[in-house]
């Protein structure tokens, strides 16, 4: 039988610590979510793997280190309202919820909104309110947010997402650059998102964030 309380404290020990994440919060959430329980069932082998975890469709699970380190950036609060885009089966949204006041999570594949409730239910994250809809919408009804996490690449934000976010709020998003990526952290300031470098990652484009490509003969 797999040990998977083992398995997640050498994630934290040999992915997470050693990224310099090491705020207790953020340690104690990843050491207690049970990381198996938001992946397909015949992923769960490779549920605690160093890298991004494929759920089908061009979607991911970010990997432990990329997520600990957006968590990190962000600098959540007991108090905080958080909006996770692209929350896929869950686990973001499992581990953020432990930290702040309330999660609105949000996916656009009913599918997989369905596993994250399951799953989110199984686990115990009852300050977790699962919503369906286009991830580029946001969900604009329980605005504003103290923070959000975009758990995928973006190229674009836009408006309408932006505008969700409170003054002095905080979003984390991984930027696709040609075949890199790099993850920013921006904060509303009158109105508009002031960015600033966070450190290097990757991910694929999610649906409704891609630059427009204009075409000519």
């Amino acid at each position: 039988m797999t040990d998977f309380a083992a398995r997640r404290t050498t994630m934290v020990d040999t992915q997470v610590r050693p990224s310099d994440v090491t705020k207790f919060p953020i340690i104690d959430a990843m050491l207690t979510v049970p990381r198996e329980m938001f992946v397909p069932a015949d992923r769960i082998e490779a549920a605690y793997v160093g890298e991004n975890l494929e759920l089908g469709g061009g979607r991911v699970m970010l990997d432990p280190r990329t997520l600990a380190k957006m968590l990190d950036a962000l600098a959540l609060t007991t108090a905080d309202l958080v909006l996770v885009v692209g929350a896929a089966h869950g686990y973001s949204s499992a581990v953020t919820a432990r930290m702040v006041n309330a999660v609105i999570a949000v996916e656009e594949d009913a599918g997989m909104a369905a596993e994250a409730e399951r799953a989110l239910a199984e686990a115990g994250a009852d300050n977790v309110a699962v919503m369906t809809g286009p991830l580029a919408d946001g969900m604009p009804r329980h605005a504003p947010y103290d923070a959000i996490l975009i758990e995928g690449a973006i190229e674009v934000l836009p408006d309408a997402l932006a505008a969700q976010l409170r003054e002095g709020g905080r979003i984390a998003a991984l930027f696709r650059e040609g075949n890199l990526g790099v993850c920013r952290i921006g904060m509303s300031q009158g109105g508009q998102i002031v960015w600033r470098h966070a450190f290097h990652a990757g991910a694929p484009v999610l649906p409704g964030f891609a630059k427009v490509r204009m075409f000519s003969l």
